[in-house]
Parts: structure tokens; C-alpha cells; sequence
């Protein structure tokens, strides 16, 4: 993929990530704040479509948003360049988004 693609994907994968970073957060305080349990959080999120939406919409941006940036640095900061560079990125992106599903996949499927 050419660099313009990339930086226009990371880019609109960010306005995709912003806002649910700041609910997730959000409701990281509230839970705190609330002095719920694990229990409890599981307990309202699990068999939820809307909570599996939300958190993997979240988790397919950003195993696609981390990646881009990461081959950036990578690109900058040393010699690696070419196909294994873009191959060890795509990995990464699949590691992250596999990883990422299973948690989701934990937090709402009803046991």
C-alpha cells in the first residue's frame, strides 16, 4: 500500500479511535468511581451486541492504527525497509486483532 493510503488510514482510523478511547475511559472512572466488581461489569456486558460492537469496532481500529505507526518508526528510526517490514506490520496488525476479538469475545459471550 503506498504511504499516501497508509497515513490516510491511520488518520481516519484516529478520528475512529478518539471518541472510544474517551466512553472507554469514561467508563473506567464511572466503574471505579461506582466501586463495581468484575463481576459486576461482566454481568452488564455480557450477551450485549451493542458492548461487542463497540469494543470491536475499537479493536479493529486500532489493530489497524497501531501497526501503520509502529512501521513508521521503524521506518524512521532504522535500516528495515521493504516487503518483510510491511509483512512484520500486517502480522502485528493480526496478532493485535486476533488478541483483541478473543478479549472481546470474553467480555460479552454469555458463558
Amino acid at each position: 500500500m503506498s504511504p499516501a493510503r497508509l497515513y490516510l488510514l491511520q488518520r481516519a482510523t484516529a478520528l475512529i479511535l478518539a471518541p472510544l478511547v474517551l466512553v472507554h475511559l469514561g467508563l473506567i472512572l464511572i466503574a471505579v468511581e461506582g466501586g463495581l466488581t468484575a463481576a459486576e461489569i461482566l454481568g452488564r456486558t455480557r450477551g450485549s451486541v451493542g458492548w461487542a460492537a463497540f469494543y470491536g469496532l475499537f479493536v479493529l481500529a486500532a489493530a489497524i492504527h497501531a501497526p501503520i505507526g509502529l512501521r513508521n518508526v521503524i521506518h524512521e528510526h532504522t535500516s528495515w525497509r521493504g516487503r518483510s517490514l510491511g509483512f512484520a506490520t500486517i502480522a502485528l496488525g493480526l496478532l493485535l486483532a486476533g488478541l483483541g476479538a478473543r478479549a472481546v469475545i470474553a467480555v460479552v459471550a454469555v458463558p
